[in-house]
């Protein structure tokens, strides 16, 4: 008899914990939570906007009679109060790219420019070819620039990187896309940089761009002093870039152009208010 009892008991301590386990949910894993196990050195989903994947631009896609002055900055800042002033004085904004051992060299500069409201890229840390940099390297370049200009400016520097010296594979870009970058070249390089010793003149930068325009250039130039020469020909020849480029009927643009314009949000509309004398149905 009590045999009898004791196999009771076992069968029904048994339905009670199958029902128990039946019934209790299970947690759920977040798609958030299983990104956090991807292989080490894989790039995280901070990905670029879908319409800025994929491409190096060139050129701004438009039919718009507009130029962006697009400025790097890596080596001197020779150039800096020049270009700053000039642009001020003609109302034009202009994209400047900046290498984090820069930022941290002038940061007065960074400061300046971001104060003027111009927009800012990165550059990479290093100016080294990008590859030839491993994927942990790179994240490791972009990141600390962003941040080395965001302590100064107030601002990062993304979505826009142009690489150094402009070298790069499809999987540069692709690498710098999902770290949340968009790959910016230009139309046009001033070839300013090369300074007198090399031959080059504040007319031969003005003739380099306009010999180029068309809708949506981007000019290419520099903010440093030539490292010989000294001269700084993208600063002295920027104002009659400007004046050149505005005979032929041109303004001026920044990169943002390439952003996707954000749609409004309609206001809801307002429920019509229901006369309290109003006879009920």
């Amino acid at each position: 008899m009590s045999g009898r009892r004791s196999g009771h008991r076992r069968w029904t301590i048994s339905v009670v914990l199958l029902a128990v386990i039946a019934f209790t949910p299970m947690p759920i894993v977040s798609a958030a939570a299983i990104s956090h196990t991807r292989a080490p050195g894989a790039l995280r989903s901070h990905s670029v906007l879908p319409s800025l994947r994929d491409t190096c631009f060139d050129r701004i896609p438009t039919k718009k009679k507009l130029v962006a002055l697009t400025f790097d900055a890596g080596g001197g800042d020779g150039g800096v109060r020049k270009i700053l002033r000039t642009l001020r004085a003609e109302g034009v904004p202009g994209t400047f790219f900046l290498t984090g051992r820069w930022a941290e060299e002038f940061p007065d500069q960074v400061a300046a420019i971001a104060a003027a409201g111009h927009v800012l890229g990165n550059h990479t840390r290093t100016h080294r070819k990008v590859s030839t940099l491993t994927t942990s390297t790179l994240r490791s370049e972009l990141r600390s620039t962003n941040k080395a200009v965001r302590q100064i400016a107030d601002r990062g520097t993304k979505p826009f990187f142009r690489f150094p010296y402009g070298a790069h594979t499809p999987r540069d870009v692709n690498r710098i896309n999902d770290l949340g970058y968009a790959c910016i070249q230009w139309s046009v390089d001033t070839a300013g940089w090369m300074g007198t010793s090399g031959g080059r003149s504040v007319a031969s930068v003005r003739t380099r761009v306009m010999d180029e325009l068309a809708p949506g250039e981007i000019v290419l130039m520099h903010v440093g002093q030539h490292p010989t020469d000294g001269s700084t020909l993208d600063a002295d020849a920027l104002a009659s870039v400007i004046e050149a480029v505005r005979a032929k009927g041109y303004g001026f643009t920044t990169l943002r152009a390439l952003l996707p314009t954000p749609r409004p949000i309609p206001k809801p509309t307002p429920t019509p208010a229901v006369s309290a004398s109003a006879p009920a149905a």
